[in-house]
Order: structure tokens, then sequence, then C-alpha cells
């Protein structure tokens, strides 16, 4: 029996997102990526695999605003990244972009 598209359950990265080791790979691979749009978006995703009320309260931004921040294509400030990423267990953290 064939199946449609239409009839597949829709995917939620957030599902997969089960500990800090997750979430720090996906986080990783978006910055990899370069788009500054996205990483807010990956940080909003990871949230939500977390529970957004748990990362606002952890980071003191109350949940309207963070999800605002976190939404497709925001430009949130660089705390407020670093506050997620705390809140997240993660931290970004700077590598040679060529080692020897």
């Amino acid at each position: 029996m064939k199946k449609r598209i239409a009839d597949l359950p829709d995917f939620d990265m957030a599902q997969q997102l089960k500990s800090e080791e997750d979430i720090a790979a996906y986080i990783t691979m978006v910055i990899e990526d370069g788009d500054a749009a996205e990483l807010a978006h990956a940080l909003g995703v990871a949230a939500k695999a977390r529970g957004m009320s748990e990362v606002a309260k952890s980071t003191g931004i109350t949940r309207e605003a963070l999800y605002k921040a976190l939404k497709p294509n925001a430009k949130p400030r660089f705390d407020t990244i670093n506050k997620v990423c705390a809140a997240l267990g993660v931290r970004l953290v700077a590598q040679p972009a060529n080692p020897h």
C-alpha cells in the first residue's frame, strides 16, 4: 500500500533533542552553517525541547519575549543567546578555523 506524503507525521526536531549532548551537536551544526537567523531558530527549537517555560525562568526573560527573540529570522542580542545557551546547559566555544 502506498503512503501519501501528506499522511506522514510531521518531523519535529525538538523531539530529537533529548540531552545536552544532542542540543550541543545540533547548535554546533547550525553555527557551522553561518546563518545567524537559523541560529536563533535552532535555539528556539532547543528551548522547546527543554521546555520554554523552564528556559524562560532560567534566563530571566519572559516566555513571550523568548518566543519572539528565538523565532525564525529573529536577531537576538548576544546576551540573550548566551543566557539561553546557559539555560540549555551548553556554551558557545571559539576554535581555530585552520588548526595546524
